[in-house]
């Protein structure tokens, strides 16, 4: 009985093509000391073992990480992670304002740093996040790309056994032969833009059409993906290959694009100084109008600067730089970003040598452009005859007027008052200490207020552009002469941007196509009935519900009405009603 059981389950090995060799078991190892000398495995095992757990969690991560949810949120992240970028004062924008940052909030400031918040986009929280998104992008993109090579190159997909099953469907009998209805069916369908395909059916002598359309929607997909791929890339050479630099140019002053020129400047890493542009400027003039009157009182209306510029080749020509309308040179922008006044001083020693000539630039401080600045004055001899350095701080006022809250300010941004208020100190500027200073503040701290001989008060007047006033102990005169214009320029070279372009107007395109884009497939099927008519199904299926789909499939079917017209439907018998022989001869009967 054992021997015919063998012999039975041998046969049905290999009835079913596995082998019957006798299986030999995996080597093991004895662990000394293991209860009942359990047999564990060795070494290679473990390595085996640990290689397919690695690879296993490495498989889930990357699918995690190339998933659209997981895309999505790193999106997200990147967005969260730019606000403190826009929020706190930035190493690579403003030294200087990071410095005053610092030295306000010294404790805050600790912080920051830690967190590398005051370099946020070369920070690596920052890069990490945005190397993150990168790969995940690419890694959503190349699979479905392939995958959808694929699906352009196959043919569309077979008619399901019961079309009458899908969303839409319609069917009728015709007298028209079904390859005459197919053939006219495929001529629609190509002519409606769809990929169709004539095929036989599963049941044999039956054909059906396949068709499918909407594979725009998939490839807007793509393009968005790929454009949020472009548009990292663009903005990675933009922070690493750029430079940007202002500058403050007084009316009837020039500027020349080279380092020395710039009033602050920063660079990316991959920049290179040497790569500047050849060109220079003059500001002609700048204007300026602001509103008189409504709700708008002071808010400006136009803001322009004639300027004349030359490039390397010796090339001059006058323009005018408006806001967001920026002076193009080779690969330079000059943009047009603020502007103030700068009053014209005299200033005058006791011996009646010039020490300082000139207009400098204050500061505005609110909308009615009320400025703040200071006269630094190194080239004076006192009247004791020995060197000596003098400084001023103040206010200029363009339409004047003097409060006890306020003190002295201006109450709107037009020249219609000027009036400078100045405070006069005496001593040592600091300048020769070999730090850098602020040239919008003035360092009291070895100086001496002037006071005025007469009263004994701090030294403070008013000046109308023309006039002067004599400083105390003889120390000279300074002079209000009037006042100029000045203009902030902003000159930045940028790589990247045209790319930065393309791909922010390729992602809307590639984000309309895919939201207004439907993909849908249409099936016509036709085949001889017993009683020798052509029945005529057609079914339609999108991937989205949308009543577009039946308004499609009807339109589909009114076209092929003069090649497959429907027959008309045969008179339903009334309910009991009989028609026999049988019965009108018994209807004939008394």
């Amino acid at each position: 009985m054992a021997k015919e059981t063998v012999d039975q389950s041998t046969d049905e090995a290999a009835t079913s093509g596995l082998s019957t060799a006798p299986v030999e078991e995996p080597e093991a190892t004895v662990v000394a000391g293991s209860f009942g000398g359990t047999r564990q495995p060795g070494a290679r095992g473990h390595l085996t073992w640990l290689g397919r757990e690695l690879v296993g969690w490495a498989r889930w991560f990357w699918r995690q990480l190339t998933s659209m949810r997981v895309a999505l949120i790193l999106l997200f992240l990147l967005a969260l992670a730019a606000i403190p970028g826009s929020m706190i004062p930035q190493n690579n924008a403003s030294t200087t304002t990071v410095q005053d940052f610092k030295e306000r909030n010294p404790g805050l400031s600790s912080f920051y740093d830690r967190l590398q918040l005051f370099d946020v986009y070369s920070s690596v929280w920052f890069s990490a996040i945005y190397l993150l998104l990168f790969v995940s992008l690419v890694g959503c993109i190349i699979p479905r790309s392939w995958q959808f090579v694929g699906q352009l190159r196959g043919r569309p997909p077979r008619a399901p056994r019961r079309l009458d099953r899908m969303p839409a469907y319609t069917t009728w009998h015709t007298d028209a032969a079904p390859e005459d209805v197919l053939d006219a069916a495929h001529r629609q369908l190509r002519r409606r833009r769809f990929r169709a395909d004539l095929r036989e059916d599963a049941k044999p002598g039956w054909s059906h059409v396949a068709a499918e359309k909407g594979y725009l929607r998939e490839v807007g997909n793509l393009v968005f993906h790929l454009s949020l791929v472009v548009l990292l890339i663009a903005f990675a050479a933009g922070r690493l290959y750029y430079a940007e630099g202002g500058k403050l140019v007084v009316e009837g002053y020039d500027f020349t694009n080279n380092l020395t020129q710039y009033d602050d400047f920063s660079s990316g890493p991959f920049y290179d100084t040497d790569d500047l542009g050849n060109f220079s400027f003059t500001l002609d003039e700048f204007h300026a109008e602001f509103t008189r009157s409504g709700p708008d009182l002071g808010t400006a209306s136009r803001f322009d600067a004639d300027v004349t510029y030359r490039t390397a080749d010796g090339t001059e020509r006058s323009t005018t730089i408006q806001v967001n309308e920026p002076l193009s040179i080779g690969d330079e922008r000059v943009r047009l970003l603020g502007h103030g006044f700068a009053p014209v001083v005299r200033i005058t020693d006791g011996e009646g040598n010039v020490a300082f000539s000139g207009p400098v630039p204050f500061i505005p401080q609110d909308q009615a452009l009320t400025s703040v600045g200071v006269i630094k004055v190194t080239d004076y001899v006192g009247p004791d005859g020995r060197p000596d350095q003098l400084g001023f701080q103040g206010f200029f006022s363009p339409t004047y007027n003097i409060d006890e809250v306020r003190g002295p300010h201006s109450t709107f941004p037009d020249p219609d008052n000027p009036v400078l208020t100045l405070t006069g100190y005496r001593g040592d500027l600091g300048l020769d200490s070999g730090l850098p200073q602020n040239v919008y503040q003035l360092d009291t701290t070895h100086m001496e207020q002037m006071v005025d001989e007469e009263t004994g008060d701090v030294f403070r007047f008013d000046l109308r552009p023309g006039e002067s006033i004599e400083l105390p102990d003889d120390q000279g005169t300074l002079e209000f002469q009037g006042f100029e214009r000045w203009a902030t320029f902003q000159i930045s070279t940028r790589a990247g941007n045209g790319w930065a372009l393309g791909g922010a107007l390729a992602a809307i395109a590639g984000l309309a196509a895919s939201l207004l884009l439907q993909r849908r497939r249409v099936w016509v099927r036709a085949h001889r009935h017993d009683d020798g008519h052509t029945v005529v199904e057609m079914a339609s299926l999108g991937r989205t519900e949308s009543g577009r789909i039946p308004v499609e499939l009807a339109s589909l079917a009114a076209a092929l009405e003069p090649v497959a017209p429907m027959l008309p439907a045969e008179p339903e018998e009334a309910p009991g009603s009989d028609t026999s022989e049988e019965s009108a001869a018994e209807g004939a009967r008394p």
